[in-house]
């Protein structure tokens, strides 16, 4: 292995069901679902009114005053899974200084706290340039997507490079991937990377129901995300956050770190195609796997588990499982596969950086996460989706996989340190 390959060297988590990556591992493991009806804003008159909400007390997680009044939920989210990962990886931040970057993926940004502004100032709608005054002076900060990533930097004191990556739904894959290219090339020998979301709000809720991407299965908060299932009816709305320390394999094994694994490729494409739409036959997909596997300098066989992006819409399974199949070859029939979404729902730019967590642990563990409610699989979905329950495996090398609004189609692999050529 390469002297400058990326490692994972500490997890963080903040997740529906689990804040720490313990709780959240536990939840996976159990086949446990944290999906149930919307509490943050009353959300009867909506078409779906079920999320993954995040049960999280910004005071009992160790942030300040300053810090729970001012700051978007989704920032709040990032500094606590940060300060998780830097603890578990056992590195000494204020050694780092500018070799440290600081990556952040997010889809949508502050928007909650940016609504909630938007309402004190407009009132009606008619006078909104009348009541400018009751704009918070912290509006801006929620204005500008990059201030999460700014005030990571500065709560860290890492004075390396810092980006703010907003790919739609592969956000959390694509920002580990930009960290990972910045330490091959020297431009960091540390980074803080992830992402965060917390886009459980009316506009957010609003936009999906619009477009009929959100289950409207509301009689059944814990098994209304059902990925490859026949049954399936759209995806549910989550919120969270994943981030992870990540340092070069020569650094790592220098202060004698316990490494999770190493991130040995990645791939990404564009359909060019639609906004919404996904094209099916998967080609995009397979691309960017194919990409990946050739930067990990893998065979397809190689792999030993594929974290689906499996949101539950009926367009997505289909598409990705053409995908893995166009990618993996015979293999696709081979691997286990699941989703994690089945459990947490769909964080929208934070998933891909969860699921990267749930990668981590299910190497670290031997085992694989489940598909939970998967009863009755899609005909066309024909893959091993590990329905329901865990299973123990043998595990070396894992791929995940993202497909977002937009036509971003992402890939990354995943392998134990041994399995890196």
């Amino acid at each position: 292995m390469d002297a400058r390959t990326p490692v994972i060297t500490g997890v963080g988590v903040v997740a529906p069901g689990g804040v720490g990556s313990k709780d959240f591992w536990q939840l996976l493991v159990d086949g446990r679902t944290a999906t149930r009806p919307i509490t943050l804003f009353d959300a009867s008159a909506f078409r779906s009114r079920i999320a993954a909400e995040v049960d999280f007390d910004p005071a009992a997680n160790g942030l300040d005053r300053r810090q729970a009044a001012e700051l978007d939920r989704m920032t709040q989210f990032a500094l606590v899974s940060a300060a998780e990962a830097i603890s578990d990886s056992g590195i000494e931040l204020s050694e780092c200084g500018a070799e440290t970057a600081v990556v952040i993926g997010s889809a949508v940004g502050a928007t909650t706290s940016l609504e909630h502004e938007f309402v004190n100032i407009s009132g009606s709608g008619a006078r909104w340039l009348v009541d400018a005054a009751a704009l918070s002076a912290h509006a801006y900060t929620y204005l500008v997507p990059s201030a999460t990533v700014a005030e990571v930097a500065r709560t860290l004191g890492a004075g390396g490079p810092c980006a703010m990556i907003s790919t739609g739904c592969t956000a959390g894959i694509d920002a580990v991937a930009h960290a990972a290219e910045l330490l091959r090339e020297g431009s960091a020998e540390v980074a803080v990377v992830g992402a965060t979301e917390a886009p459980i709000s009316p506009i957010s809720s609003a936009s999906f129901d619009a477009i009929l991407a959100t289950t409207a299965d509301d009689s059944d908060p814990a098994g209304a995300s059902r990925p490859f299932d026949r049954r399936r009816s759209g995806f549910v709305l989550a919120e969270g956050a994943a981030m992870f320390v990540l340092e070069t394999a020569e650094r790592a094994r220098r202060r004698g770190a316990d490494i999770y694994c190493a991130v040995a490729g990645e791939g990404r494409q564009a359909n060019a195609f639609h906004m919404t739409g996904l094209r099916p036959d998967g080609l995009e997909l397979s691309g960017a796997i194919r990409a990946a596997l050739d930067r990990a300098r893998l065979d397809p066989t190689a792999i030993d588990y594929v974290s689906a992006h499996g949101s539950g819409t009926q367009q997505n399974d289909r598409h990705e499982t053409m995908a893995l199949k166009r990618a993996l070859g015979p293999h696709a029939y081979r691997v286990p596969v699941s989703s994690i979404k089945s459990m947490v729902g769909h964080s929208l730019g934070a998933i891909g950086s969860i699921e990267i967590a749930a990668c981590a642990l299910a190497l670290r563990h031997q085992v694989v996460p489940p598909t939970a409610n998967l009863y009755e699989p899609d005909p066309f979905c024909d893959l091993d989706y590990v329905p329901r329950t865990a299973r123990d495996a043998s595990l070396r090398t894992v791929l995940t996989v993202g497909s977002g609004f937009g036509g971003f189609q992402s890939a990354m692999v995943l392998a134990e340190v041994g399995a890196v050529r």
